[in-house]
């Protein structure tokens, strides 16, 4: 653990960790609210696509999560409706059809190369990011934060009541395809940091533990970032650390570190009375 604060890569680590859980922590509060956890597990196997498809293509693997998951958000919202099933449905249909080109853009990638794409796309490899992606990861994330604070006010009101907020002149439509390209934006960055497959954990854990200690929107929003935030970290961490354990001194992945934490985080709230 000596080179641990000297490891150029553990410093691109904690800083893509930090402003991914930063603005994961807010976005899994509104999901949770507006019972859209389902769209949000969703769109990080969606983003599959678009990860395995960048790997083929040589291009930035998180560009290709996002421009995927931002077209997977808004036609969900086009084929869906203020409804839940029908939003499920339509969820649903997109994820079906997305599931079937990753599989394909994985095989054709394992086929031609062995760079261990398919590993990095579904289990994530926070280690190898460079230190230049942490300026996009930092503009995206500043995009999220921004439209999640526009729409603040109206997603909350429609989230609740979302006929009322209707009737009141909210334009429950455009508010709700803002917040989809906020999930969609905020669900691939979690894929980065610990994969498709688990980004999920990141978005829904550390913004139920918060809402199991307090019910005002805002100060979940800063707790789900706080817990968002340690748990990244302490993986990274115990990731780090795990190099030097036996018997086989290979080290154990950041995402198997950061869902468990957010597990351990979300049992330990339940003592919590509510």
């Amino acid at each position: 653990m000596n080179g641990f604060f000297a490891d150029g890569a553990v410093h691109t680590a904690l800083a893509v960790g930090f402003l991914v859980a930063v603005v994961s922590g807010p976005v899994g509060v509104i999901t949770i609210a507006r019972g859209q956890s389902f769209a949000g597990h969703s769109l990080s196997d969606i983003g599959t696509v678009g990860g395995s498809a960048s790997y083929l293509l040589g291009t930035n693997v998180l560009l290709g999560f996002v421009s995927v998951n931002v077209v997977a958000a808004a036609l969900m919202e086009l084929a869906g409706s203020t409804r839940a099933r029908s939003r499920d449905v339509a969820t649903g249909i997109v994820l079906g059809a997305a599931l079937g080109l990753a599989a394909l853009f994985l095989h054709l990638e394992t086929e031609s190369s062995t760079t261990g794409a398919t590993i990095s796309v579904l289990f994530g490899s926070i280690f190898t990011l460079g230190s230049t992606t942490l300026p996009v990861v930092g503009g995206l994330a500043a995009v999220t934060a921004v439209l999640v604070a526009v729409l603040y006010r109206p997603l909350l009101f429609s989230s609740v009541h979302p006929e009322l907020a209707a009737a009141r002149g909210v334009r429950t439509g455009l508010v709700g395809a803002g917040y989809l390209v906020a999930l969609a934006t905020a669900v691939s960055l979690s894929a980065v940091t610990i994969g498709a497959v688990l980004s999920t954990a990141l978005l829904i854990g550390p913004a139920a533990t918060a809402l199991r200690l307090t019910r005002h929107p805002g100060r979940a929003m800063l707790l789900a970032a706080a817990i968002g935030v340690a748990e990244t970290w302490a993986g990274v961490v115990l990731a780090y650390a795990s190099y030097y354990w036996p018997p086989a001194q290979r080290g154990w992945p950041v995402s198997f570190f950061v869902v468990t934490l957010t597990m351990a985080g979300y049992v330990g709230s339940l003592a919590v009375r509510d």
